[in-house]
């Protein structure tokens, strides 16, 4: 697996031909819950994981996180190029926040 995009297509693939038995084929068969419950579990365990100094376990947690969101985009028929038209139209813009008293750590 070289990137994001091929990660998608596996997933799509996945969902056009699925495979009994195997981990993304449960996954659609449960349904939008079981993906959204394990985006969520998977994004805590990246955060934690960057709380930590070992960063081979970012790397691991995060690569979970993609693999379950590229379910979702799936689930949900939102393409990987969609996502990509998103994040091009949004280059070189302000942040929406810049009106936001500045934070300060204390």
């Amino acid at each position: 697996m070289q990137d994001l995009a091929q990660l998608y297509e596996l997933v799509l693939n996945r969902k056009n031909n699925p495979q009994v038995g195997s981990y993304t084929d449960y996954l659609f068969t449960k349904g939008l819950d079981k993906i959204l419950k394990k985006i969520g579990e998977e994004a805590t365990e990246v955060i934690v994981a960057a709380k930590n100094p070992d960063k081979s376990e970012l790397q691991y947690e995060t690569a979970d996180l993609l693999y379950h969101l590229m379910v979702l985009l799936v689930e949900q028929g939102v393409s990987y190029d969609d996502i990509k038209r998103e994040l091009a139209s949004r280059e070189g813009l302000m942040s929406k926040t810049q009106e936001r008293r500045e934070i300060k750590e204390y």
